[in-house]
């Protein structure tokens, strides 16, 4: 291995995207670079003045099955890989009569941009750069000689060293060499996530399932996992200033909240994405109504569904004032000049929605200089999540209000009577609300918006008497509890915690029921007269 500077006498170059290719045309030109390129690139660079040999030329074979074919060469491919610090590479290339090459400059075919454009299969399919990534991988394996460019950025940085000769160390080929490594292999992983979707295993192929595991489906769960994700954004440090982050977007969706567009205020930090997602998430839970929600910490300190945003904000701030201080809002109906003065004299981190009327958003534009403004133009999509953990990664569907049990039809009534319409309305808000709490949680409703949430408790008791409590501390002094209703994420494992609930005036109760005392909990809702349903259905949130 040499650790000396090579000159850059001789570069191929394929680029599917043109842009910026200018700059390196002017430094061929300089110094007098000899250039083989193929079809379209070589077309755009002699358009430039290069003098251009075309692949065709060294090969001595055209171009064929409609372009899939022009690379895949030994004249093409021994020129990148010889490794021109070993004699007998180059007494072989000599014999044959190749030439090496010292510079590869490829971009692929554009497959990720081509399947979010809602191309059909037959058009993503000619999207699968072949000879692209083999002449990269090849540079790239042989950057003791060559070096590798398949970012456009870098090509600035490769034209100063053509032009003033020095070339590239063997350390900045090995960088390159890296760049383009993780490059193919994202866009191989790109590849096999559409695969993986869209060639699922077919019937026809029986696979046995060990004893003990479930019958997994590959569409959503396959052998190997594979995903890719480009840094957009490197935030200014993580959960905490000594913690590094960055923020990563996924090629082959260009919708979702990592992508929402920033209207005004300082940049965003990890912990605002964190909570802004929560808070955006939990407000489309309740579509098509008008639905408002504050978020703290990753949990609600505030949710509610009103007739207008302006009211369902309103409705959600005031479940818990001190803990909305410094919190996230988030809207899934477009921000109103009323809604905007609610929330002017509110210190708020972040403020979400799909929209914003022209005067609200110049209102928090000038008054609020700091708040982070988004704008988000669809709901949330993501049906996949991800926990990372030592050494490996959890993969799970989304929850989603989409279980059997998340239909009141099918509620089971357990305790006192049928409740009447509007407490249907409200245990139907309670129970969809409970989904974005952090468990265990209960959560206190009234005429729905929250009025007390207990959450991140390590038993249903802590959690019941801090729902209680964040419902009756107002200043007024008001029971907020008294003719509310409640929610509980999942059983209660004893009578106590729905008691706590029925002890402050809660007149029904929805629970998902399943624990082996459950007849101790539902006799305790008969003994005070509580209607009690249960759905069958738990929305854990850890």
């Amino acid at each position: 291995m040499t650790t000396t500077n090579r000159t850059i006498r001789r570069a191929l170059v394929s680029v599917f995207h043109k842009e910026g290719i200018e700059v390196l045309a002017e430094a061929f030109i300089k110094a007098g670079t000899e250039v083989v390129s193929t079809g379209s690139t070589a077309k755009r660079l002699a358009e430039l003045g290069v003098k251009v040999t075309e692949v065709s030329e060294v090969t001595g074979f055209p171009e064929c099955l409609d372009g899939r074919v022009k690379t895949l060469d030994p004249h093409i491919h021994a020129g990148i890989l010889a490794d021109m610090t070993n004699p007998d590479h180059a007494s072989q290339l000599e014999k044959f009569g190749i030439k090496p090459f010292d510079l590869v400059v490829v971009n692929l075919y554009p497959f990720a941009d081509t399947v979010r454009s809602g191309a059909d299969e037959a058009a993503t399919i000619e999207k699968i750069d072949i000879g692209g990534p083999s002449m990269v991988r090849g540079a790239a394996k042989n950057s003791a000689t060559v070096a590798i460019i398949t970012d456009p950025n870098d090509y600035a940085l490769v034209a100063s060293r053509i032009e003033n000769g020095e070339g590239f160390s063997l350390d900045e080929r090995r960088w390159l060499a890296g760049k383009a490594f993780a490059h193919t292999a994202a866009y191989d992983a790109t590849i096999n996530e559409w695969t993986a979707k869209h060639w699922p295993k077919p019937a026809s192929i029986e696979q046995p399932v060990s004893e003990g595991e479930t019958e997994v489906n590959e569409a959503k769960f396959p052998a190997t996992f594979t995903r890719t994700w480009d840094r957009a954004h490197v935030l200014r440090y993580g959960e905490n200033p000594h913690q590094q982050a960055s923020l990563y977007l996924d090629p082959l969706n260009q919708n979702g909240f990592a992508h929402a567009e920033q209207l005004g205020g300082k940049p965003m930090s990890y912990n605002n994405y964190v909570d802004a997602d929560a808070a955006w998430r939990a407000v489309w839970d309740f579509a098509p109504q008008i639905a408002v929600a504050v978020v703290k910490h990753n949990n609600p300190c505030g949710l509610a569904i009103g007739a207008t945003v302006a009211e369902a904000h309103k409705k959600a701030h005031a479940c818990d004032p001190m803990s909305a201080y410094g919190g996230v809002i988030a809207a899934n109906s477009k921000v109103t000049m009323e809604m905007a003065e609610s929330v002017r004299p509110i210190f708020t981190e972040v403020i979400v929605a799909p929209d914003y009327d022209a005067d609200a958003l110049e209102l928090l534009q000038t008054k609020k200089k700091n708040l982070r403004i988004l704008k988000v133009s669809e709901p949330p999509k993501n049906k996949t999540q991800f926990r990372q953990i030592d050494g490996g990664l959890l993969v799970q569907s989304t929850d989603l209000i989409d279980a059997p049990g998340d239909d009141p039809n099918a509620w089971k009534l357990v305790s006192g009577e049928p409740a009447d319409a509007e407490t249907v309305r409200d245990l139907v808000f309670a129970w969809r609300a409970i989904r974005c709490v952090k468990s265990n949680a209960i959560l206190i409703a009234h005429d729905q918006a929250t009025v007390g949430i207990g959450m991140g408790q390590v038993n249903r008791v802590d959690s019941a008497n801090l729902s209680v409590e964040r419902a009756n501390t107002l200043a007024d002094g008001a029971n907020r509890t008294k003719g509310a209703v409640a929610a509980s994420d999942a059983f209660f494992p004893f009578a106590d915690g729905a008691e706590i609930l029925i002890n402050t005036g809660v007149k029904a109760i929805v629970q998902p029921g399943g624990s082996i005392r459950d007849e101790e909990v539902f006799e305790a809702a008969r003994k005070a007269g509580v209607t009690m349903y249960v759905t069958g259905t738990r929305h854990f949130f850890h």
